[in-house]
């Protein structure tokens, strides 16, 4: 069964969230998410993740009444999260999705504490499209 699992920010907390980390954090988190990464792939769970930019990356964009891209930058409401980064995988089930999740949301932040964020499990129905 495929699961995505997601890490989202709060958009107007990221550069402070980022900030708060010092470069033996962010090592720390890296290492951890790579470990993590490293473990999925080698048990034939991998199919895709990435960690994704702020909201100073993020471009918003609506159909204008004449069907082109009316664009804004930035997140569509800066007061809710961002998608941080995101993983899919393969697993035999949904406790499995779970652990997985579970892990990445022991990432350590500032001070090598871990961060215990919340990370959302979607089930990915059977059947749908493929990349």
């Amino acid at each position: 069964m495929r699961y995505m699992i997601q890490m989202n920010v709060p958009a107007a907390q990221w550069n402070a969230i980022m900030s708060s980390h010092s470069t033996a954090d962010m090592e720390a988190m890296f290492a951890h998410m790579n470990a993590l990464n490293d473990d999925i792939n080698s048990a034939g769970e991998w199919v895709d993740g990435r960690g994704l930019g702020g909201p100073s990356v993020v471009k918003t964009v609506k159909a204008g009444s004449d069907g082109r891209p009316q664009v804004t930058d930035g997140p569509a409401q800066a007061d809710q999260n961002i998608l941080a980064g995101y993983w899919v995988v393969d697993v035999e089930d949904e406790d499995r999705a779970l652990e997985i999740a579970a892990r990445a949301s022991a990432c350590p932040g500032p001070g090598g504490k871990p961060s215990n964020d919340p990370v959302e499990v979607h089930p990915i129905p059977e059947g749908s499209p493929e990349a």
